[in-house]
C-alpha cells in the first residue's frame, strides 16, 4: 500500500481567475456531453423504430462515456471553485480503477460494434441469427466483464507500490503515469509491465476484430453495383470507424506526450483528449450522418 493518505492534484493553475475559467469549461462541456448522450439514450430506448443492436449498441456506449466523464471531471469543478485540490488514497484508486473499467469497456464494445457492421453488411440473411437480442446482451456483458477485470489489475498494480519523496501529482485527476513518478525506485516494474500487455492485447484485438472486419466490410461494399448502395452501406459504418480513431488516436497521443512533454498544464491539456473528447464528441459523430437518428431526435425534441 502507498504510505500517503492523500493526493494533491496540481495539473492546472491556482491563479483564482484561472480556476473559475476553468471551472466554467469545464461545465459547459461536461453539460455538453451528458447532454448529448443522454438525448441519445432516451432516443434509442424510447422510438421503436431504432431497437436494432447497433442502436442497443450506442445506447450502451451512451451510458458507458456519460459515466466515463463523470469520473473526472465533477471532481475536478468542484477542486476550481473550492480551491482544495486534495483527494483521498481511497479516491485516487477508486478514480483510477473506475477510468480503467471505462475505457476497457467502452473499447470492447467498439470492438463488438465492428462485429455487428461486419455481420449487417457481410452476412445480411443471417444477421437476425448472428445478432439476436440475446447474443447482443453477451456481448454487452462480456465487454463490461472484460473492463472489470482491466480496471482491478491496473488499479492492484498501481497502488501496489510505495509512494515516496511527494503526494503531488501532476495532472487534474489521479493519472496512473503521473502517479508512478512518485513511486519508490524499482516498484513500478508490474505496473509497466501490465501496460505493456495491456498495449499488446489491444494491438491484437484491434488487427483481429476492426482490422479484419473493415476489410471485409470494405470488399463486400465495392461489389455492389450501384454507387448510391455503395456510399449507403458505407455511411453506416463511418461514425463507428471516426469514433475508433478519435479513442485510440487521443489516448495514444496522450501517453506519448507524458514522455516528451514537460509543462504540467501540458500534460493535463493533452490528458482532456482522451477523458473528455470522445464522450463529448462521439454523440455529434453518430448523429451527424445517421438520418434516422436525427429523425427522431426531431420528433422527441418536438414532443411528437
Amino acid at each position: 500500500m502507498g504510505n500517503f493518505t492523500e493526493f494533491l492534484l496540481t495539473g492546472f493553475s491556482d491563479n483564482p481567475v484561472l480556476q473559475k475559467v476553468y471551472a466554467t469549461v469545464f461545465s459547459l462541456v461536461y453539460l455538453a456531453a451528458l447532454t448529448g448522450n443522454l438525448l441519445i439514450m432516451a432516443v434509442t430506448t424510447t422510438d421503436q423504430h431504432l431497437q436494432s443492436p447497433l442502436y442497443f449498441f450506442l445506447k450502451n456506449l451512451s451510458f458507458i462515456d456519460n459515466c466515463y466523464i463523470s469520473v473526472t471531471i465533477p471532481k475536478s469543478i468542484m477542486n476550481f471553485l473550492t480551491n482544495i485540490y486534495s483527494i483521498s488514497f481511497l479516491g485516487c484508486a477508486l478514480q483510477v480503477f473506475f477510468l480503467f473499467v471505462l475505457c476497457g469497456t467502452e473499447y470492447a464494445l467498439l470492438l463488438v460494434m465492428s462485429y455487428d457492421r461486419y455481420a449487417a453488411i457481410c452476412h445480411p440473411l443471417h444477421y437476425e441469427v448472428l445478432m439476436n437480442r440475446g447474443s447482443c446482451g453477451q456481448m454487452v456483458v462480456a465487454s463490461w466483464l472484460w473492463g472489470c477485470i482491466y480496471g482491478a489489475l491496473h488499479a492492484a498494480g498501481t497502488f501496489s507500490v510505495s509512494f515516496c519523496e511527494t503526494n503531488k501529482v501532476s495532472q487534474f485527476f489521479c493519472e496512473v503515469p503521473s502517479l508512478l513518478k512518485l513511486a519508490c525506485s524499482g516498484e513500478t516494474v508490474l505496473e509497466h509491465g501490465l501496460i505493456i500487455a495491456s498495449c499488446a492485447v489491444f494491438f491484437m484485438c484491434f488487427i483481429a476484430m476492426l482490422v479484419v472486419s473493415y476489410v471485409h466490410i470494405f470488399s463486400t461494399v465495392l461489389k455492389i453495383p450501384s454507387s448510391k448502395g455503395r456510399v449507403k452501406t458505407l455511411s453506416t459504418c463511418l461514425p463507428h470507424i471516426a469514433v475508433v480513431i478519435l479513442f485510440l488516436f487521443s489516448g495514444s497521443l496522450t501517453y506519448v506526450a507524458e514522455n516528451f512533454v514537460t509543462s504540467s498544464l501540458l500534460k493535463s491539456l493533452t490528458s482532456l483528449l482522451y477523458t473528455v473528447l470522445p464522450p463529448t464528441v462521439n454523440p455529434v459523430l453518430y448523429s451527424l450522418r445517421n438520418r434516422e437518428l436525427q429523425a427522431a431526435l426531431r420528433n422527441m425534441i418536438a414532443g411528437k
